[in-house]
């Protein structure tokens, strides 16, 4: 299907209730493409009224769909993984164009995305209690695990697809119906998603999705509705801490995947030509745009000229341009603000001391496009070490001692990710286990896995999307004395 044609098939209207409808009040915001700033298309934009309606029909879905069978509710969500699958291509194109990711990227996270319905598919027949005799003998214990209820997901931008789907899954898995509230900047996607529910049959007000620009007007009413069980977002930090407080208020459920700042540690032991690799999957995946690139490169001394040469190598084999393009591997950013942001953060290193070894120039032209860039001599009062760039733009810095190494990766508020690379088990292990963050990669630059825990300590939020763990976020504990 070509570009056009694409546009014109996909979804406009909220998905309301298990119908499409426009807006309450007929209002409509542009999608735009990162790579020439033109309107893709305009896409309905929700009111708080529609909000509620869309709740209303959660509510009301809500039991009936608790009691559907698991093997049920995860044979709909592997249907659903097939149509994906069946149309990847559509999918890939349409992230590439209102996000603005290169193709092949977005084809990764097409297939990283179905995963989680085919994920919990399986997940929604495993959902376990116990039964045992109380120690003291006088009667039974029952444990069984019940779905939350009506639960509202606040995505970002940056994965349209898999943002979602790592939520929808496990909600759906449970027992529980939802609300979607996808990135104004990407709307698009979800909106595919929705359609392909629908054709797989999914029950009327399970599922809604409700695209706006005016994220904090519509999801405010919510999150303050008794009925609202439980509240699932992922953004950044600052907007997550907001959420909390509203949430904490009204006693939901929360799941809160945020902002990173990921440390890179590179030892005077490790494969150098592995660690540029990991490096390149770290930094640049999502073009940088991930909540799990890395942010902060910290090399032993010893090997860091070799390692900075190999990497700024490397880098400038990036060709940056819209991500349509065949050749290209590195798209736009996902808009002006976005560039403006990166280009800030590597000024404000450049003028602290740190060294252009790679990069660092806005471009001419049209489209919000940044370059790879790599800077060395990173100090330590510059901002970039202390702020996520979500960009192309690897900083690096220097160590001495391994504690050296772990304090600088330890010095934020952030702890989401981290990598470290070495030959030596005795010290993966060690060091691991001392970084303040959720997930750890040894010898490895990309880390998330549907089959594995996703999430941070500290200012990363609360919870796990993935694995095993991430049905329990959608479920209660019921304890039964009996007799």
């Amino acid at each position: 299907m070509d570009t056009d044609e694409l546009i014109r098939t996909v979804p406009t209207e909220l998905f309301l209730g298990g119908e499409w409808v426009a807006a309450e009040n007929g209002a409509t915001f542009p999608v735009h493409d990162p790579a020439t700033g033109d309107i893709l298309t305009d896409v309905a934009d929700a009111s708080p009224a529609d909000a509620v309606r869309a709740l209303d029909a959660a509510v009301a879905a809500q039991h009936e769909w608790a009691a559907t069978a698991p093997r049920e509710r995860g044979e709909l969500l592997r249907s659903v993984f097939g149509r994906i699958t069946e149309r990847a291509e559509d999918f890939a194109l349409l992230m590439t164009l209102e996000m603005g990711k290169a193709l092949p990227e977005s084809r990764a996270e097409t297939k990283y995305g179905a995963e989680f319905f085919r994920w919990f598919a399986e997940e929604a027949v495993r959902i376990s209690g116990r039964y045992t005799h109380a120690p003291a003998g006088n009667g039974r214990i029952l444990v069984t695990k019940q779905p939350v209820g009506p639960c509202l997901a606040i995505t970002p931008w940056n994965f349209p697809l898999a943002m979602g789907t790592r939520k929808i899954g496990p909600a759906l898995a449970a027992g529980c119906t939802i609300l979607m509230k996808p990135a104004s900047e990407t709307p698009l996607t979800m909106l595919l998603l929705a359609q392909l529910f629908a054709e797989a049959g999914l029950p009327k007000g399970v599922l809604s999705v409700l695209p706006t620009s005016r994220a904090g007007a519509v999801t405010g009413p919510l999150i303050d509705d008794p009925r609202l069980r439980k509240l699932t977002f992922t953004g950044s930090t600052e907007v997550g801490r907001t959420l909390s407080e509203r949430a904490g208020k009204a006693m939901l459920r929360t799941s809160m995947e945020l902002g990173g700042n990921a440390p890179f540690l590179v030892f005077d032991d490790a494969d150098l030509d592995a660690a540029v690799e990991g490096a390149l999957a770290a930094k640049l995946r999502n073009g940088g745009e991930a909540c799990t690139a890395a942010n902060r490169f910290h090399v032993a001394n010893p090997v860091r000229e070799e390692f900075v040469k190999k990497l700024t190598e490397r880098m400038a084999q990036y060709r940056l341009g819209p991500g349509t393009d065949p050749g290209t591997t590195l798209g736009p950013l996902i808009n002006a603000g976005q560039r403006e942001t990166v280009g800030t953060l590597v000024q404000d290193a450049v003028a602290a001391g740190a060294s252009v070894r790679l990069g660092g120039d806005v471009p001419d032209g049209r489209g919000w496009f940044y370059p790879a860039t790599v800077l060395d001599g990173v100090t330590a009062d510059a901002r970039i070490l202390r702020e996520e760039v979500f960009g192309p733009v690897a900083a690096v810095t220097g160590f001495d001692t391994e504690q050296e190494a772990i304090d600088a990766a330890n010095a934020t508020e952030y702890g989401l990710a981290a990598y470290i690379y070495t030959q030596n088990l005795d010290r993966a292990l060690r060091v691991s286990e001392v970084l303040e963050s959720g997930m750890v990669g040894v010898n490895r630059g990309v880390i998330s896995d549907v089959a594995a825990p996703f999430g941070g300590v500290k200012a990363s939020g609360l919870g796990r999307e993935g694995g095993s763990e991430g049905i329990e976020e959608y479920l209660e504990t019921k304890y039964i004395a009996l007799q």
